[in-house]
């Protein structure tokens, strides 16, 4: 795949005017929805639920990547499946019997993700990379926006590229935290197929230049 995927975070969005902002997305350069549901428990935020995915959902032409930071996930795939996720990604460290959570979102006809701490190796995928079509590197700790990136991702970019390559698989490397023009480049340059961007979009002056800018750097 040598298309680069940019998928601005709805967490960043103005939760007041979201179906403008839905269809700014909509409208821009921008190929994904990011989707982050936060429970409290998993992650110490809270962020929205299933009526607002319903409410994006509802105006969003563009794919639905929704990414969980829940524990307990497999209780509600069947949900993110009725309300349009394309992509369901769910956290290593919440799934027990993560084989079985992967099988059950492709049951239910989404692709499944995997998205890994910064703290986890990515060696621990080595055994389901098959099964995987998506791994999320979190590039900073989740649970809140604007953080500042942690610069080891790029080693973890790399070694999971060289884990896919190896296997001979089709799983995508995405990024999430801290993503900007700064290493939007060497990010896709170290593996990366989608870049996950919230706060530089959504707080920037002219969030479509600022979508068509990131696509021109990983272009």
């Amino acid at each position: 795949m040598n298309k680069k995927i940019i998928a601005p975070s709805m967490l960043a969005a103005d939760f007041a005017n979201l179906q403008r902002d839905t269809e700014l997305v909509n409208a821009s350069d921008a190929d994904w929805f990011h989707i982050d549901i936060m429970d409290g428990v998993f992650v110490p935020n809270i962020s929205y639920g299933m009526p607002v995915l319903k409410a994006i959902q509802k105006h969003a032409t563009k794919p639905l990547d929704v990414h969980l930071m829940i524990v307990d996930p497999d209780r509600y795939i069947k949900n993110f499946a009725d309300l349009g996720a394309e992509i369901l990604t769910v956290h290593y460290e919440a799934c027990t019997h993560l084989h079985r959570t992967l099988q059950a979102i492709k049951d239910h006809g989404m692709k499944a993700g995997v998205a890994l701490n910064p703290h986890t190796p990515v060696s621990v995928l080595e055994d389901l990379i098959h099964d995987i079509d998506l791994v999320l590197i979190m590039s900073v700790n989740p649970g809140f926006g604007g953080q500042k990136f942690i610069k080891n991702t790029y080693k973890k970019v790399e070694q999971l590229k060289a884990m896919i390559l190896e296997h001979g698989t089709n799983t995508l490397i995405e990024v999430d935290g801290g993503v900007n023009a700064d290493n939007a480049g060497a990010l896709t340059k170290a593996g990366a197929d989608a870049l996950v961007a919230g706060s530089f979009v959504f707080s920037s002056e002219d969030p479509k230049a600022t979508i068509s800018n990131l696509k021109a750097v990983i272009s």
